[in-house]
């Protein structure tokens, strides 16, 4: 008798995805678009393509979310544990009061202690839990509540399979605080994201204010304070602020461009949002599908259950940080003999004190309680510092009021963006919700419409309040008369009178929100864009005008503004050197790792003329005399002012123009040609080689250099460069101030060189008349923080070489993958 052939046995990961793919294809669906409406899979599914991209499909929301969950975990556990640790309060009880709250992400992160004491103040008022209960537009749409609630299933599945003894991830293998997390740690993880902006600064002014005299019960009183005048403290809190921002915070590009910019197609978006590299606002792509309802690709930051940044099958949009401040001081007088009395309207009332308090893990490892009495206004609460520049509680005290402490709103608009068909749509959403908590948002859509839109929760300061209400201090800080790179105009308005607080508007969604149909926005066909300056020029040929409180007009750009602009120009024009007119996919991606410094462009030649003229190439700097010689052949070979890996010349550039500029605003540099608001893109220009400023710098470059051991010429590979698992990978790109793109900010993490902040998730979009969005991506740190995962620096080495991951966003396309894993969630 014959013995019958075995069955071959096909892998699970292929037989799922066959079943998956049949399902589909019986619903009807067609083969080159999202799934049908209905065709979704009983179990929540997870298809993985290159590198590590989780592509979840579901039949409902929570069982999107439940996805979500599980494959955020399976990444990142470590990561978003220690987020749910700081935002319950509880990082003192097992870190210890000094660490760091966010180690590595920004180098003047707040203590442990500070910021449990915060979460703590916040949590005890259950602020969270009355903006959940409330109805939609100000509390979760039903939607989003079932997003979250499978999002919480997936991530305690994950945990639950793994076992916290057996995580890969050394970071939090067997930690005590690694647990299971309720719905309420997540919706706190999206507040302390949303009030993020008003949080950093302020945080450490508000746990330690206390009233002149205050007992040591209480956080100790500060020094007594030298008086100084308006313009003194307003300078301080400015350098203060734009020092904060460039050491260590977030930024972005964005591009959107119109049928007429393009060749080929009907719109393309370039999405390129400068993130921190560590911690808690990583970002974290996927493509999230419900047939029939939803089909969104791209990235978020971790742990919040939706993108944030990405497109749908008709629209890609993305955010920057934007210029305006979500917070305002009120300098409220205080009664001299009862401090904690403040005066409004002619009549004395009485802060509000609360006692809050935290466990703290003492060094022998008992466990001990840390309190402070915290007070507060009608305004809100006292801060005495803002990002470090003190603000004295002496004859008067600051209140902080900020607009996103009421705001969960930012859930609903992305669940909307992540649904979007047009710009219009995305407009509609931002006026609906008022939820986008600091950001612009940058759009184009498969019509061939270019959107730039400044609608967020913004304080409803008009120009005529502000210049009624502003203290001296506040007019200088919001006026900008001392303007300098980075800081928007931040309010401090007369506490005694309470007509200074901020109105209510009928049309606003929340109480003391701008009204939204006042905030600047612009659909052109041929571009708009963005690089973290104000609204005034989102096209340079149709300015656009704004209330004070979102940014400034008729003043000078960053280089790195005027570098998008004239990337957009010259490709739209044909002018760059490039072939043909307009935009594709290959030209934009070509353009944003070209890594050109505007700041080369505009000085190198005047560096050279004066580093060539330096009698015997002696400078005295500082006590040292410097041969500065040897830099001259160095910075003229370097003429294509670019920081890719093999560049040299760059790096001793970058040290140059760090010492020159030392955190001026642009137009402060030996120009020249000053400024001139009728040509902002070109001006200020023309270096002055003759100013012993560009001399000195340039000494101090090369002198730094030298004692570093770096050699003047070396390339920008063998400086600029990270560890991964014992491998080095240089890493292109530089800083902000150069005016590149490719933001890069290198700087110490716990001891050892790594990237601080910089480019994150990159994505480039092209729509076409019809047929699926054709997109392209790279997440710069990779998809895992995990040291053992295969995707803790995969996409880091191809950005390193400059290379993108080609996005599969169809159903055949998804199959397709040759990478494919197919994890289903029954």
């Amino acid at each position: 008798m014959a013995r019958r052939k075995p069955k071959t046995r096909l892998p699970l990961a292929v037989m799922a995805a066959v079943a998956l793919m049949s399902t589909i294809a019986a619903t009807g669906a067609p083969a080159t678009g999202a799934p049908a409406a209905g065709a979704g899979p009983d179990k929540p599914t997870i298809r993985y393509t290159e590198y590590g991209i989780p592509h979840i499909i579901a039949s409902n929301w929570e069982g999107l979310g439940e996805g979500y969950g599980y494959a955020a975990a399976k990444d990142n556990i470590c990561t978003l544990a220690d987020t749910y640790l700081m935002v319950n309060a509880q990082r003192s009880r097992y870190l210890g009061a000094d660490g760091k709250a966010s180690p590595g992400q920004n180098q003047n992160s707040t203590t442990n202690l500070n910021s449990d004491l915060y979460f703590q103040r916040i949590n005890d008022n259950r602020v969270v839990e009355r903006l959940i209960d409330q109805p939609a537009p100000n509390g979760p749409e039903p939607e989003v509540k079932e997003g979250i609630r499978g999002y919480v299933q997936g991530y305690n599945r994950y945990l639950a399979e793994t076992g916290v003894n057996n995580i890969s991830d050394p970071a939090c293998r067997g930690a005590a605080w690694v647990r299971p997390i309720t719905e309420l740690d997540v919706y706190r993880h999206a507040h302390a994201e949303i009030i993020m902006g008003s949080a950093d600064p302020l945080l450490d002014g508000e746990v330690n204010a206390a009233p002149p005299g205050a007992s040591a019960t209480a956080a100790p009183p500060g020094a007594p304070q030298p008086a100084v005048s308006p313009e003194e403290t307003a300078t301080k809190i400015r350098e203060a602020m734009a020092a904060s921002r460039q050491q260590g915070s977030m930024g972005s590009n964005a591009l959107a461009i119109g049928s007429q910019g393009v060749s080929g197609g009907t719109s393309m978006l370039l999405a390129n949002p400068h993130f921190p590299w560590q911690g808690k606002n990583r970002m974290w792509q996927s493509q999230l599908t419900i047939p029939g309802r939803i089909n969104v690709s791209g990235a978020s930051l971790l742990g919040l259950p939706a993108v944030n940044i990405g497109h749908t099958d008709d629209v890609a949009w993305s955010h920057t940080v934007a210029t305006v401040a979500p917070f305002g001081l009120f300098d409220v007088q205080v009664d001299p003999l009862h401090p904690t009395n403040y005066l409004v309207d002619g009549t004395w009332q009485p802060m509000t004190s609360q006692q809050v308090g935290v466990d703290v893990l003492n060094p022998d490892g008992s466990v001990g309680r840390v309190a402070r009495t915290m007070w507060s206004t009608r305004y809100g609460p006292i801060t005495t510092s803002m990002q470090g520049v003190p603000l004295p509680w002496v004859v008067s005290a600051h209140a902080v009021r900020d607009a996103n402490m009421d705001n969960l709103r930012a859930l609903n608009t992305w669940f909307h963006l992540d649904q979007a068909k047009d710009v219009n749509d995305v407009v509609n959403t931002l006026e609906t919700t008022e939820g986008v908590p600091f950001f612009n948002t940058v759009a184009s859509d498969r019509k061939g419409n270019a959107l730039y839109a400044d609608i967020q929760a913004t304080p409803n300061i008009t120009d005529a309040h502000a210049q009624s209400c502003l203290t001296m201090t506040g007019q200088v800080l919001f006026n900008q008369q001392l303007r300098l790179p980075n800081v928007p105009p931040i309010s401090i308005f007369d506490g005694k009178r309470s007509e200074c607080d901020w109105p209510n508007d009928p049309n606003a969604v929340a109480p003391g929100l701008l009204d939204p149909h006042k905030q600047p926005r612009l659909i052109r066909s041929d571009f708009v864009g963005n690089a973290n300056d104000s609204a005034w020029l989102a096209n340079p040929e149709q300015p656009l005008s704004f209330p004070r409180v979102m940014g400034d007009t008729a003043a000078p750009r960053s280089l790195r503004t005027q570098e998008l602009i004239l990337t957009a120009q010259n490709r739209i024009n044909g002018t760059d050197g490039l072939a043909g007119r307009g935009f594709t996919p290959e030209n934009m991606r070509q353009l944003l790792f070209a890594d050109n410094s505007r700041a080369a462009a505009l000085a190198l030649n005047a560096t050279v003329s004066m580093c060539q003229s330096v009698p015997f190439g002696l400078v005295l700097v500082d006590g040292n005399l410097v041969n500065v010689s040897e830099a001259c052949p160095v910075l003229a070979a370097w003429k294509d002012h670019k920081y890719t890996a093999d560049s040299r010349g760059s790096w001793l550039f970058e040290n140059f123009w760090a010492y020159l500029s030392n955190g001026q605003a642009i137009e402060k540099l030996p120009w020249r040609v000053p400024f001139d608001p009728k040509d902002p893109v070109h001006t200020p220009n023309s270096l002055d080689p003759g100013s012993s400023a560009v001399r000195d710098a340039l000494a101090r470059a090369v002198l730094a250099l030298r004692n570093a051991g770096i050699a003047l010429n070396a390339p920008l590979s063998d400086v600029q460069k990270i560890t991964r698992n014992g491998e080095q990978i240089p890493i292109h790109g530089s800083i902000h101030e150069l005016g590149v793109l490719n933001v890069v900010t290198p700087g110490m993490v716990d001891g050892k060189l790594d990237i601080v902040f910089g480019s994150s998730f990159i994505q480039q979009t092209q729509f076409t008349a019809d047929g699926p969005p054709q997109s392209s991506s790279v997440l710069a740190y990779s998809q895992s923080a995990n040291p053992n995962s295969p995707h803790y620096s995969d996409q880091t080495k191809l950005f390193s070489a400059g290379g993108w991951v080609t996005e599969r966003f169809t159903e055949d396309q998804i199959a397709a993958s040759p990478a494919l894993e197919v994890k289903v969630l029954d």
